[in-house]
């Protein structure tokens, strides 16, 4: 199986001429974040893609950083950012462990359709979790690939041995909802637009009680 920074380098032109899915499911998760977001907020977008939905919540922020492994996509990114006439992102390429982010740092986390895609999910959660302020929140939409249809969980290893599909890891909603409670996290919202899928809004205490 490619290195992921190597399949996604490769597979960045095609996914950025790719449509969204589904419009109205997206436009629904974009109206749900922008609900939270505040004018003075810092925020980190993890997993970035080609910077679509930065390039959208930009103007509700102070700051956005957009990070992504791949190099490709980013130059993409960038390029989609300037024309747009967007000058509050900064792309950074590279995982969350090898960008060296300040803890406490940020107002809100975006980890949207990426999640599924680490190797350590639960590391990322907890990691994100340091990133936070306190009251800060973190946004997460992702695959629940233990619900895909049997044929892709079949399929899905076979495509990694020739190249064609990225690393996968598998969890529900519930195995999700529980990484993020022993990271710290409270949930204070979430929707399934499908069986496998599921979108969380997910808050950092405002302070640690006493007992812990």
């Amino acid at each position: 199986m490619k290195s992921a920074k190597e399949f996604w380098d490769k597979s960045a032109a095609r996914y950025a001429k790719s449509p969204v899915r589904d419009e109205a499911v997206y436009q629904k998760k974009l109206t749900i974040t922008q609900e939270y977001l505040q004018p003075d907020w810092s925020i980190l977008e993890f997993g970035c893609g080609t910077g679509s939905t930065a390039i959208i919540h930009a103007p509700c922020v102070r700051h956005i950083v957009a990070s992504d492994i791949s190099s490709r996509m980013l130059e993409i990114a960038e390029a989609k950012a300037r024309e747009a006439g967007i000058g509050n992102i900064s792309f950074q390429q590279g995982t969350l462990e090898e960008l060296r982010l300040t803890p406490e740092s940020f107002d809100a986390v975006l980890g949207l359709n990426v999640l599924h895609l680490l190797e350590d999910v639960n590391a990322a959660i907890v990691q994100v979790h340091d990133l936070l302020k306190p009251g800060g929140i973190f946004v997460s939409s992702t695959a629940l690939v233990n619900n895909i249809s049997l044929f892709w969980r079949l399929t899905i290893p076979l495509m990694q041995l020739l190249g064609l599909a990225p690393h996968v890891s598998r969890f529900d909603k519930q195995e999700l909802l529980s990484m993020l409670t022993k990271a710290g996290f409270t949930p204070v919202f979430e929707w399934q637009p499908d069986q496998a899928s599921v979108f969380i809004v997910a808050r950092k205490p405002a302070s640690i009680p006493a007992n812990q």
